[in-house]
């Protein structure tokens, strides 16, 4: 039997808690609960924002809309990639985060259960480890710049390099940095290639900013294409499996060389299955042709004073993202057959699990379990991030 309550009272508060996320859409936040459990999916997070409760013993539908306290978050697992090989090793390389985006760095073995067709195995069984990712994950950034004669003459060229300057300081501690200029030639200028000094990109971004536009023409899309063919290239020769692109652009206008046309590019940025950043300044650039280029997520810098800002901000969210990757690597109990493997993690009162079908047919023992894995080689993608946000109340990094 339908209750009074579910038939009159729930679309009723439904109704409030959607106008209310509507209202403030930056104060009310998403999560749905069963049984205790956090069900935190995107088709959810499509719907709208609120904190709803479910409870299965009479169907009961609250809804807690709050605009002063903690945001109701969930947890959630992406799986990159996988691996089961002789003797016994089973590996995943996956992502844990919340269903807001931010990472759950700082997971240790203990943190995660393995469970081998709904069976909890024993930790000492399987002498389940996390990995350093460096065994089998490589990181590469592009940095592309613009150095049309719009840049070049107008005095923003040192404010950008400095920018760039800043960025390469952070992320070259865990990443390989390259950095290249386009103005309205056919072909990119390189500035420095991959390297993990960051006094190397220093100098090589000095000597940047002194430079002029031979071709003072903007062919970013020109541009954007060689710059992901020569990170592709870069990439076939790591001898990591895992390979992580990302292309951060920066440009302050459309492309006026049309050297090469706009759905070409954006097809070849689709298909590279490389990370892309886009960086914008100036009211030429629109966010929504900036959204269109920065798959990965994209920052709208309104003059110079906030160039430095941006860079910033995307050099957050890179860290972020590396922080919330994991390679569980453990040892099977299985010695023949197909079998379901999931592992769970609960944090935080926080709950998510992520599966993998593997089979054990000559599986046996002697297995050590910090052997590198044999996963297949593939690009990694973030998760995409949309629009990221200057923060104009905090000093620039």
């Amino acid at each position: 039997m339908i209750s009074t309550f579910e038939t009159v009272l729930s679309p009723l508060i439904l109704s409030i808690c959607y106008n209310a996320q509507h209202t403030f859409p930056q104060t009310v936040p998403l999560c749905f609960v069963q049984d205790g459990e956090a069900l935190g999916t995107q088709k959810m997070e499509r719907l709208m924002t609120g904190c709803f409760v479910r409870r299965w013993t009479g169907v009961v539908l609250v809804c807690l809309v709050s605009l002063w306290l903690t945001s109701c978050t969930t947890m959630r697992f992406q799986l990159h990639n996988a691996s089961a090989d002789k003797p016994s090793n089973v590996a995943l390389y996956f992502a844990v985060e919340k269903s807001n985006g931010d990472p759950l760095p700082g997971l240790d073995a203990k943190s995660f259960k393995i469970y081998e067709d709904g069976q909890l195995i024993s930790p000492f069984e399987s002498k389940q480890t996390i990995l350093n990712p460096e065994v089998s994950v490589v990181h590469y950034v592009l940095v592309l710049l613009d150095m049309s004669g719009s840049i070049t003459e107008s005095g923003t060229l040192p404010t950008l390099t400095s920018a760039a300057t800043a960025f390469a300081d952070r992320i070259t501690k865990s990443f390989k940095v390259a950095v290249y200029g386009f103005d309205g030639r056919e072909n990119i200028v390189r500035g420095v290639g991959f390297t993990s000094s960051p006094r190397v990109v220093k100098s090589a971004l000095t000597r940047m900013a002194r430079r002029k536009a031979k071709d003072p023409s903007t062919n970013l899309n020109g541009a954007l294409v060689k710059a992901a063919e020569l990170l592709q290239k870069k990439m076939s020769t790591a001898k990591q499996p895992l390979r992580f692109g990302t292309i951060v652009v920066f440009s302050d206008g459309m492309d006026r060389a049309h050297r090469v046309k706009e759905h070409q590019m954006l097809r070849t940025l689709d298909k590279s299955g490389l990370n892309v950043f886009a960086i914008g300044m100036g009211a030429e650039l629109s966010e929504n042709r900036l959204a269109r280029i920065g798959l990965t997520g994209y920052i709208k810098a309104t003059d110079q004073s906030k160039i430095r800002s941006a860079f910033g901000q995307v050099a957050k969210f890179i860290e972020a993202s590396s922080k919330k990757y994991y390679l569980l690597s453990y040892c099977s109990p299985s010695r023949a057959g197909t079998h379901l493997l999931r592992v769970e993690a609960k944090v935080k009162g926080m709950g998510s699990s992520v599966s993998y079908k593997f089979n054990a047919d000559g599986f046996g023992p002697n297995c050590n379990p910090k052997r590198k894995p044999n996963f297949k080689v593939g690009n990694v993608r973030m998760r995409p991030a949309g629009r990221l946000r200057i923060k104009l109340n905090t000093p620039n990094p």
